[in-house]
C-alpha cells in the first residue's frame, strides 16, 4: 500500500537544542510502526509533528496527501491518543462511546456497537461508571476504546501501554494488527514496550538522541 504518512528531513529544534534531526519516516496502510527509544529521544515530538500539533523547524510531513493540520477535516481521518483526554463530567463509559458512535458514521468493516467494545476492552462491569471513578488502567482502556470506536485511517498512540497489565497489552496488540491495520489503516505508536511491538508485528523505528538509529522489523512466530 502507498504511504499514509511521509516525513522527509524532519527536524525540530528548541532554544538551539535539536530534538529531532533529519528524520525520514513512512507508515503505510496495513502496517503497525513502533517508534522506540529512551526518554527524551524524540518519540512524542515525532508523533506531535505527524498530528500537526507541532510545527517542524525544517523538513516536510505529509499525511494522506497533504500537510497535517489542526482542523475538523483532518481529525475526521486521524486519531491521536496521548495521555488522558478530558472526559465529560457525569457522562458514563457507555455514554462516551455512544456519543462517538452518534458523531461518526460506521464506515469500517470491524465497527462494533458500544456494548461490544465495552466487553472487548474489559469494561462491562464499569459501563455505567463515570471515568473519574475508574482505575488508571480502566481509563486507559476507555481512551483506546473511544479511539477505536470511530472511523479513521491513521492511529497515533503515545505510549498506549501506560497503566495496562500484560494481559490487556496482548489484547491491544491484536486489535491494532488484526482489526485496525488489517482494514487498511496505519498505526504509529511511541512505546517502551518491545513485547507489545513484537506481538503487534510492528516495524520498529528506534530513535537515539533525535535520530533514527536502528530501524528494523520485530516479528513473532504465530
Amino acid at each position: 500500500m502507498s504511504p499514509i504518512v511521509t516525513a522527509r528531513g524532519l527536524t525540530v529544534t528548541h532554544d538551539e537544542c535539536t530534538v529531532l534531526e533529519h528524520i525520514d519516516f513512512t507508515a503505510s496502510g496495513g502496517e503497525v510502526v513502533a517508534v522506540t527509544g529512551g526518554n527524551g529521544s524524540g518519540k512524542s515530538t515525532l508523533l506531535a509533528c505527524l498530528s500537526g500539533l507541532h510545527k517542524p523547524s525544517a523538513g516536510t510531513v505529509t499525511v494522506l496527501g497533504g500537510p497535517p493540520r489542526d482542523d475538523p477535516k483532518f481529525w475526521r481521518t486521524v486519531v491521536f491518543v496521548a495521555g488522558q483526554p478530558t472526559w465529560y463530567p457525569g457522562v458514563s463509559v457507555r455514554e462516551h462511546l455512544e456519543l462517538v458512535r452518534r458523531t461518526h458514521e460506521p464506515v469500517r468493516g470491524w465497527w462494533l456497537p458500544p456494548g461490544e467494545l465495552i466487553a472487548a476492552f474489559g469494561l462491562a462491569d464499569r459501563a455505567d461508571a463515570i471515568p473519574r471513578d475508574l482505575s488508571a488502567g480502566q481509563r486507559q482502556r476507555l481512551s483506546l476504546a473511544v479511539a477505536l470506536a470511530r472511523p479513521s485511517r491513521l492511529l497515533l498512540l503515545d505510549e498506549p501501554e501506560q497503566s495496562l497489565d500484560v494481559g490487556f497489552r496482548q489484547i491491544l496488540s491484536g486489535w491494532l494488527l488484526r482489526e485496525y491495520a488489517a482494514q487498511g489503516g496505519a498505526v504509529v505508536m511511541a512505546t517502551h514496550d518491545l513485547a507489545l511491538a513484537a506481538t503487534a508485528e510492528a516495524r520498529r523505528v528506534q530513535l537515539v538522541n533525535g535520530r533514527v538509529a536502528v530501524p528494523r522489523t520485530v516479528r513473532v512466530a504465530r
